[in-house]
């Protein structure tokens, strides 16, 4: 049985009441590996309460990720404040796995169309913040060596990625998914990014301030932001 009859026995098991279902991540997207698993969002009416739980079937690891509308909207809109549409890509980039009344193709389509228009734009004291941080992780970057300068490298490049993406109106991530955003959007970016994390000299620091010029560069002197209390 392959992984798409898997995912839909699974959800006719556990949920006989769901209205719509999809099999979204690496696996819908192709792209699944050795250790990937089966990412199904489940739609129902009501109880149980929006969860997350992970298990394994017929050999896969599983993460159900169970919701009503008003949850799915409620964390697609989460997706949109911090400009990781992962909720929006479950549903929007999936294989409808059941469809009782005609709700899974269109959440299906509504979320689609979401994750196409892309986030909203940085506001000028988002862009100042992620100016202001990069610049002090440069200048802490600048004298350290070692596990120091690893550990400060592998939070640059993702700070740095972050602006390269939202300032261009790109969607973001973390960890491998902020590196396939990267690569998808500007590969040779992405290779300077990383080339530079591996490096001991100013390589990344060559990279972050390419990133950097076009918002203005470092900022330091004059950052003000006022605290949201």
């Amino acid at each position: 049985m392959d992984a798409l009859d898997l995912a839909h026995q699974l959800v006719r098991e556990l949920y006989p009441d769901a209205r719509a279902a999809w099999l979204g991540g690496s696996v819908a997207r192709g792209d699944a590996s050795s250790t990937s698993d089966l990412d199904i969002t489940v739609l129902l009416d009501g109880p149980p309460a929006p969860m997350r739980k992970s298990l394994e079937h017929a050999g896969w690891p599983v993460e159900l990720f169970v919701h009503t509308e008003k949850s799915l909207r409620y964390f697609a809109d989460k997706d949109q404040d911090r400009r990781q549409p992962t909720m929006m890509r479950l549903v929007g980039e999936s294989v409808v796995l059941l469809d009782t009344d005609g709700c899974g193709a269109r959440l299906q389509q509504e979320y689609l169309a979401e994750v196409a228009a892309g986030p909203k734009p940085l506001s000028v004291d988002e862009l100042d913040l992620l100016r202001y941080t990069i610049t002090n992780l440069i200048d802490d970057l600048s004298d350290a060596s070692g596990d120091v300068r690893l550990a400060i490298a592998s939070v640059l490049w993702q700070d740095a990625a972050r602006l390269l993406l939202t300032g261009a109106g790109r969607w973001s991530g973390t960890g491998k998914g902020l590196l396939r955003e990267v690569a998808a959007y500007d590969g040779a970016q992405a290779a300077a990014l990383m080339d530079g994390v591996r490096a001991e000299d100013d390589r990344l620091i060559v990279a972050v301030d390419h990133i950097l010029a076009d918002y203005g560069g470092r900022l330091f002197a004059g950052f003000e932001l006022a605290a949201k209390l």
